[in-house]
Parts: structure tokens; sequence; C-alpha cells
């Protein structure tokens, strides 16, 4: 795996032992079973619940999840670009974004060898202001290599749940 840093964006890519097709499926419509658990991953934290994306232009990412005070849904994201099994984009907006922040994901799916290389550029921080919580008072370079350790754990349980599956037939 390796991780690139500029000051708008972090650039995370994983080796897959999968086709293209497939490394595109497990990310899209797995995504429940690989995007680690708890509050640093999830906005249910603790509770009981998924995490999907609508495959389509316009589609969602999102998070359902029950409380104390019966189902919640997160939205996340809307997906910008869906080309599968090359390409996807996303607008992504962490749970304390105002409205009309949000930031954008590109996830390509490139064949590398016998598998897949898959790079995540999660960018847009440039327009989010310097002193936002989801920033959590850390200079850009700071903020911006954590973003990228925090895709690089995701996309390590990505590489994870990939090898486990069963090889088709």
């Amino acid at each position: 795996m390796s991780t690139q840093l500029r000051g708008d964006a972090a650039d995370v890519s994983v080796a897959v032992a999968v086709p293209p097709a497939l490394a595109f499926e497990i990310f899209t419509e797995e995504i429940d079973q690989w995007w680690r658990r708890g509050s640093k991953f999830r906005v249910a934290g603790k509770h009981r619940g998924f995490i999907r994306i609508e495959p389509e232009v316009g589609g969602r990412l999102f998070e359902s999840f029950t409380t104390d005070d019966g189902t919640r849904v997160v939205e996340t994201g809307r997906v910008l670009v869906w080309e599968p099994p090359t390409r996807l984009v996303f607008a992504w907006r962490a749970a304390n974004f105002a409205p009309g922040e949000s930031t954008e994901v590109e996830v390509e799916f490139t064949p590398s060898g016998d598998g897949t290389l898959v790079r995540v550029q999660h960018r847009g921080w440039a327009g989010i202001r310097p002193d936002h919580p989801a920033r959590h008072g850390q200079p850009v370079p700071a903020f911006i290599r954590g973003i990228g350790l925090w895709w690089g754990e995701l996309m390590s349980s990505l590489r994870e749940h990939a090898a486990a599956r069963p090889p088709a037939p």
C-alpha cells in the first residue's frame, strides 16, 4: 500500500488479488462487510447498522442504524461518477459539515498483474475552513496525513476482505 499527501488531498493505493470488475463490486456492493466499524469509521459508532452505496449517479452513500430513539439514516455523500468497473467518484461530507460543505473521493480500479490496483484520492480539503471541527485543530499537513492513514486502514480492510473471498469457479 502507498500513501501520497498534497495540501488538498490524500492519495492511497492498495493492490487487491481480484480482477478490476470484482474489486469494483467488492468496494461498492460489499462496502458494509469491509468498511471498518466503530466511531472512527462510522457515524453509527457502537450502534448496529449498515453502510451502502446506491449504484448510480446521484445515488447515496449512507449509513442506517438503530439507536434507542429509533432508526437513523445519515447521508455521507452522493455518487457523482459511476463507471464500473474502472471508476467511482462521490461527494463526501463529514457528520459535522455544514450545508454546502463537502469534499470529493475518487476511486480508480486499474488492472495490475493478476489483480487490481485500487487508488483512492480524497480531495477538496482546501474548501473546508482551517478551523473546522473536522480538522481537530491540526495543521494542514498533519490533517491530510491523518486522512491518508484513515483511508489506508480502510483499504487494508478492503484488501483483507477481497483476499478472504473464495476463488471464482
